[in-house]
């Protein structure tokens, strides 16, 4: 069994789709104490409070573990569409430090995810010709989470690197094993919702707020309001409805369609569950992941 190491590892959705693909997940290190505290509720292994950007001594923690491989999607908001970007700010240099971290270590693989705008950035051709110079064949996929069992819109970019492999030999395997339909929640949760339409405050109101779960549900992120007494019916939304029914997922819910099981556990605050449960990876797009990674190496 391939072991691993996941790095910025949140409330554990990498850690969770890369276990239950059968990789043997021996630690994962973050620096928000309170993610970390839902992480060790849910899994067996270390969850270490530790700021990666301190390279020399993450890189010590790391090493003593003796990952065969090293997954992690390093904070994404410097690319994310989702507020105030900078292609180069604090958060995007997490991602140098990803970087270096596994050319130190040099595991078998890596697989590093992040949002789609990534691509956009010089950060990724940077980090690219440093994983290749220390060794790694890479392959680079923008994935939308509908397509890989998950019933929602999110595209996600992953870079797998495998040590003294051979460039992009796995984006077609990645692209074969892909769903020819989105996932719609319907498809996933059944009725188990109890509604047809409910409310995902949208960035502005020029886009539509009410959506049915007979489509797949927008990027969940980690902002959830309620339905202004004064929202007016976009030309998107559903016509036929009364608006007075009308709710928004509860955090729970909303943790299904970031496909983690009934039987994870959160705790704490609506704000602090919200961020974490918007940030995490889906369980579901790491499985397809992990399991397309694991094809590879079977084959």
């Amino acid at each position: 069994m391939i072991t691993a190491v996941d790095l910025f590892s949140g409330c554990g959705g990498l850690s969770l789709g890369f276990q239950k693909a059968g990789i043997n997940i021996l630690a994962a290190i973050d620096n928000w104490d309170i993610a970390l505290d839902i992480y060790r509720e849910n899994f067996n292994h270390p969850a270490i409070q530790q700021d990666l950007s301190d390279e020399v001594t993450s890189i010590k923690i790391i090493r003593k573990f003796a990952p065969e491989m090293i997954i992690g999607g390093s904070p994404c908001q410097d690319f994310s569409s989702a507020g105030k970007r900078n292609l180069n700010g604090d958060r995007a240099n997490l991602t140098h430090n990803f970087a270096n971290i596994v050319c130190e270590i040099k595991p078998k693989w890596f697989v590093m995810e992040n949002v789609r705008r990534i691509t956009k950035s010089s950060i990724l051709s940077q980090i690219s010709e440093q994983f290749i110079r220390f060794g790694y064949g890479l392959s680079s996929i923008v994935l939308d989470a509908s397509l890989c069992h998950v019933p929602q819109t999110r595209s996600r970019f992953f870079l797998i690197g495998e040590l003294d492999g051979k460039q992009d030999v796995l984006v077609d395997l990645f692209k074969s094993n892909l769903s020819n339909k989105q996932m719609t929640i319907r498809d996933y949760l059944g009725d188990s919702l109890n509604l047809q339409y409910y409310y995902r405050h949208p960035r502005s109101y020029a886009r539509r707020g009410i959506f049915s779960i007979d489509e797949p549900s927008p990027t969940i992120r980690g902002v959830n309001r309620p339905i202004p007494i004064n929202y007016k019916l976009h030309s998107g939304d559903p016509h036929d409805i009364d608006i007075s029914t009308i709710r928004p997922l509860s955090t729970i819910e909303r943790s299904y369609l970031q496909t983690f099981p009934e039987s994870f556990k959160f705790f704490g605050t609506k704000t602090n569950l919200e961020q974490m449960i918007g940030n995490a990876v889906p369980v579901n797009l790491a499985f397809f992941v992990a399991s397309t990674i694991l094809k590879y190496i079977k084959k």
